[in-house]
């Protein structure tokens, strides 16, 4: 499948690479919040390893909040609870590890 951008056409696998790329290379707040932005901006929902390395830059820049946040924006790409759940199963174990909790789990 091939999605419209300022890079041209680009698939799917392309897309995920790109924000994988990006993410594994974000040292501040700013680029991270950045590169969420865009990343949600497109009509799909990033795939696993995107969402895995926008959380690991939240907590590598040292921002709980925004690997929060990361789970909402999430919640709503997903569009149904069944893919949310999905996306929540197969993140579980670094969700653990990196000790973030979903806005529902903080009782928000």
């Amino acid at each position: 499948r091939n999605y419209s951008s300022e890079h041209g056409e680009e698939t799917f696998e392309h897309f995920t690479e790109r924000f994988v790329k990006f993410f594994d290379n974000v040292d501040d707040v700013f680029e991270l919040q950045r590169g969420l932005n865009n990343a949600f901006g497109y009509d799909l929902v990033p795939s696993p390893s995107v969402i895995a390395a926008a959380l690991k830059a939240s907590r590598r820049v040292d921002d709980y909040a925004t690997a929060v946040r990361v789970f909402e924006g999430l919640k709503v790409k997903a569009g149904s609870d069944a893919l949310y759940k999905q996306y929540l199963d197969e993140l579980a174990p670094l969700k653990n590890e990196l000790g973030v909790q979903t806005k529902e789990e903080l009782g928000l």
